[in-house]
Parts: C-alpha cells; structure tokens; sequence
C-alpha cells in the first residue's frame, strides 16, 4: 500500500474515532425520583432500588447509570420542589415514584395529583421519557379516599401521555418476608421483587 493512501486512510480513522466513539460509549442516565422507597431506608445503598434496578440494566446490556432521587418522607410537594436541580445534568430518562406519604398522611388527592402533572410537564419540557410508578391508598382512610386517590395515577398517565407503572410495590406490599420490621418498607429481598417487575417496562422506555 502506498505510503500516501495509508495515510489518508489513517486519518479517516482516526477523524472516525474522535467523533463517534464517544457519543457511541456515551454512559445514559435514568431519575428515579420517588421517596423512601427509592431512597432506600433501612438498607445499604447497595441494595436500594436504584442500585439494584442499575445492576439488572447491566446485566441486560444496558450502559445506564441509575440516579437515586429518592428522599425519606418527601411527598408530591417535596418532589415538585426539587425536581428543576435534579433535571440540571438533564437525564436521558426518569421515573417518577411519589405519592406513598401523600396516601399515609390522607393529604387531598387533587392537590397530590396536581402537584404530580407540574412534575410531568416540567420533565416533558425537557424532553425527558417517563415512566410514572402508581401507588395504591391504605385502606384505613375509607372507600371514597382510596378511589380518587388511586384513580389520579391512570389519569396522569393519560393526560400526560406517559406509560403507567400500575403499583410501584406490586408483589411486596403485605409480603412479611418481603417487608422490614415495620412492614412498610421493603428489604433487599423486597427491592429484588420490585426490580424484577419493574424491569420490562424500564427496558422498553429505554428502547422506546
């Protein structure tokens, strides 16, 4: 091969190289933007929701890097709060996973719904696909609390266009060997159910 069109062959490629493989390794990032729940009470951060839902992405293929959004005690309020500095680094994708403390302290659904469509229009606005994680009323605060309460997830979903998570604790909520003592919030065994649930759906807002 000549010397001249190994050359320019060899800066082809290396003009290639500095321009795609970086945006081809480029590290996604997904938001989990939730309560205690995602924050991970009760256990070491390395078997929290996040970490372990990052773990399972992995293992599926996926270069992603799970944010954990989660603060212990937040409600809607709080979450629409802190939503604008968490968007700050513009996540590739979120999931939104409040409402548990609006249900336990029997705030008003419309209020909790409200505060909730702010949250999905401000990272619709940044272009941000969204998986919305639903959770259901306790049962203590009566009938006509628990249908609007757990009506306002389908709705949001709807009116935002977003997919719908119908129960973020589906197959762990009043699972005793699944629970920590308190029986509210999930072991490492617990977040391993939720992660496995939740994972087909995470892998198609990622896909999608």
């Amino acid at each position: 091969m000549r010397p001249m069109v190994f050359a320019a062959i060899f800066n082809v490629l290396a003009i290639l190289a500095l321009t795609v493989s970086p945006a081809a390794a480029a590290e996604k990032s997904l938001l989990v933007l939730g309560d205690s729940l995602t924050a991970g009470y009760g256990l070491p951060e390395s078997e929290s929701f996040p970490r372990q839902l990052e773990a399972a992405l992995r293992k599926q293929g996926h270069e992603i890097k799970v944010i954990n959004g989660g603060v212990s005690g937040d409600t809607t309020a709080g979450g629409l709060a802190r939503v604008d500095w968490l968007m700050a680094p513009k996540p590739d994708y979120a999931i939104v996973a409040l409402g548990a403390n609006d249900g336990l302290r029997g705030l008003d659904p419309v209020k909790s719904q409200a505060n909730l469509a702010k949250i999905l229009k401000k990272l619709r606005e940044k272009d941000i696909p969204i998986l919305l994680a639903g959770m259901y009323a306790p049962p203590n605060l009566g009938k006509e609390y628990g249908e609007a309460f757990n009506a306002m997830y389908p709705k949001l979903a709807k009116a935002h266009d977003v997919p719908l998570y119908p129960f973020f604790l589906d197959g762990v909520a009043a699972e005793p060997k699944l629970n920590q003592n308190d029986g509210m919030h999930p072991n490492a065994r617990g977040v391993a159910v939720m992660v496995e649930r939740m994972l087909p759906p995470v892998e198609k807002l990622i896909a999608e």
